[in-house]
């Protein structure tokens, strides 16, 4: 005995998708429009620059400080390189392009960030590293809260 239930899902899931048309396409993106990664980069560059003076002004140490600002560093200047990486244009027909293009940013952000952690204690006068650290995540970390913040000002517009 013998079943079709795979070829029965897989027809059912096909007969599902319905295309949008011109008219809904655009109110989609009307609803969800983009997001520039520009506009993150600067909200991680303005949460890195309140964590430094939040923690220049609680601990009263320059070593703390500028670990987490070094540490916010750390993030920023890798994902600034990436942003601007993705807003170069390619023709059409160039879509391999643009995957081997952005794998390529994604490899080359990282190896910049690992350099820069590297280079801290030569650097950072006073080095701490569980500051840079806290500086590090915190700032890697605010792309959703720049994401959400981003989007819900989008669609309250």
């Amino acid at each position: 005995m013998t079943t079709n239930a795979p070829q029965e899902e897989h027809v059912a899931e096909e007969s599902d998708f319905k295309p949008l048309t011109a008219q809904e396409a655009a109110e989609w993106r009307q609803r969800h429009p983009p997001v520039s990664v520009v506009r993150v980069v600067k909200w991680q560059l303005v949460v890195g620059v309140v964590l430094t003076v939040l923690v220049g002004l609680v601990t009263q140490r320059a070593g703390w400080m500028w670990s987490v600002a070094y540490g916010a560093a750390a993030v920023v200047i890798p994902a600034a390189f990436f942003a601007r990486g993705l807003r170069l244009h390619l023709g059409a027909g160039q879509e391999n392009l643009a995957m081997v293009r952005f794998f390529g940013l994604e490899i080359a952000k990282l190896v910049l960030t690992v350099v820069l952690l590297l280079l801290a204690p030569l650097v950072v006068p006073g080095l701490n590293w569980l500051a840079l650290v806290l500086g590090l995540v915190v700032v890697m970390k605010t792309y959703w809260l720049a994401l959400w913040l981003l989007t819900r000002s989008a669609k309250i517009l």
